[in-house]
């Protein structure tokens, strides 16, 4: 352990604050966080998620102990998307043997894809359809403590037995209404409950259902995750993280599921979120042509197939809890930077991060200033001041493999000589204004191009980098 854990910081979600991190034991540090519904390729925005909590993950095996460190990621595998894909993919076969295909296609390539990202297996990846007693167990508990209701065979949480629900996403009772996009139905004691357990179709997946119903049915989405971490983490756990766009109503529902299953204060001690991710400006979509997966850009997507050290780089530019804009100069850039740290540094094999870096990730995840140190130990190596190891073993903990990116070569052949005239150009009048932020900043926007200004009394010429 090379840190005092008191050096770790994380922002809650739940209290709006960057706190320093206690684990409940620190000798066995829990984390549990939303996974993949398997009924599609996983798109970009899917790896943001899976590549954040991997840094974290990693960041408490170094502190703790990789032996004291429980991360649990699930699999949804039982969903209405599942069961539309299913039918839509395998109208010839029975329901449930199309789900199974489909599912075990996605599931399968999911795995490929992350592994390709350079991100751990989790400790635990349990599935849904292995947890039904579990969920079956909470069922009965709400319902025995009256927070859970019993009609025309559904099992509905009944949102006003809890006096504080929604402290997670603090939003008026209207906007909740709207933004739960609940089901309107005449049984419901209340617009904001949500369903438990509902009764399945016929030829859908279907279990014993709980609270003495007769007729099999299958859970709700929310008391998944809540039976999921009960069973592996227990009734309180630590770290709980996911997307921002599960807030509400997935984590406010899973938050008042098990609290009041439990009788617990809290469900988790820390709650992390994720930002929203953009494709190019705009919100990614299949109606918008944007739609990328994470298989697409491994095999081939705008010309190059980014092998999944660039695709983590590039994704680890940006703070986790900010919105990512994902584009291609974002992608060449950190393919140009990998390249070169590839071609100019070398593993001497020291297996130890930099503790720069180190102290940037203790910073609530500043995976950006963790950026900014590479490169910084990166041009001190060049000049002798530091060892060349150090930017290898630093990328090496963040799961990065510089040894198999190789494409700066063909990015660079791309660059527009007549825009690298006009930023000297520009950068030229802002040293004749005495300009020198403006004067760097166009430096370093050349310099993430792989372009080399070389200042003479003559004036300004430029090379690619080597």
């Amino acid at each position: 352990m090379r840190f005092d854990a008191m050096d770790l910081k994380l922002y809650d979600t739940l209290t709006r604050e960057k706190r320093v991190f206690k684990p409940l034991d620190p000798a066995n540090v829990r984390m549990y966080v939303c996974g993949p519904t398997v009924y599609d390729f996983a798109h970009i925005g899917n790896a943001r998620p899976v590549i954040v909590f991997d840094v974290l993950f990693r960041l408490l095996r170094h502190i703790y102990g990789a032996k004291h460190v429980t991360y649990v990621r699930n699999i949804t595998d039982v969903d209405d998307k599942i069961n539309a894909r299913a039918a839509e993919e395998y109208p010839d076969l029975p329901l449930n043997e199309a789900i199974r295909k489909v599912t075990e296609k996605t599931d399968r390539q999911f795995h490929e894809d992350v592994a390709a990202l350079g991100c751990l297996p989790p400790t635990v990846e349990p599935r849904a359809t292995e947890h039904i007693a579990e969920m079956r167990a909470l069922i009965d508990r709400l319902v025995a403590s009256g927070n859970a209701y019993v009609a025309e065979d559904n099992v509905l949480f009944s949102v006003p037995s809890m006096p504080d629900y929604g402290k997670l996403s603090k939003r008026p009772l209207d906007e909740m209404i709207a933004g739960a996009r609940v089901e309107v139905a005449p049984y419901k004691r209340d617009a904001m409950d949500f369903v438990l357990w509902k009764p399945s179709k016929p030829g859908e997946p279907a279990w014993p259902s709980p609270a003495g119903i007769k007729t099999p049915g299958r859970p709700g989405w929310h008391i998944e995750c809540s039976a999921m971490s009960w069973k592996h983490l227990g009734e309180t756990f630590d770290i709980h993280g996911g997307g921002i766009d599960l807030v509400f109503p997935h984590h406010e529902n899973e938050i008042a599921q098990s609290r009041c299953a439990f009788h617990t204060p809290v469900m988790a001690n820390y709650w992390m979120h994720n930002g929203f991710l953009q494709v190019e400006g705009e919100k990614m979509s299949k109606s918008e042509g944007n739609f990328v997966t994470i298989h697409e850009l491994l095999t081939g997507w705008n010309g190059y197939r980014w092998p999944g050290a660039v695709l983590k780089f590039a994704m680890l530019s940006t703070h986790y809890r900010q919105p990512i804009n994902w584009t291609q100069q974002k992608l060449e850039e950190a393919a140009v930077t990998l390249s070169t740290f590839r071609q100019k540094s070398f593993d001497d094999g020291g297996s130890e991060p930099a503790d720069e870096v180190l102290d940037a990730l203790e910073d609530d995840l500043n995976t950006p200033q963790a950026m900014a140190e590479l490169h910084k130990l990166f041009d001190k190596s060049q000049k002798g001041q530091a060892s060349a190891s150090a930017v290898r073993s630093s990328c090496r903990f963040l799961g990065i493999n510089v040894a198999e990116v190789d494409l700066a070569e063909t990015i660079l052949k791309k660059i527009d000589e007549a825009t690298v005239a006009a930023l000297i150009e520009q950068r030229s009048a802002a040293r004749k204004a005495k300009d020198f932020n403006e004067s760097d900043r166009i430096r370093d926007e050349l310099s993430k191009l792989g372009v080399v200004l070389k200042d003479t009394k003559d004036g300004t010429t430029w090379e690619i980098a080597r």
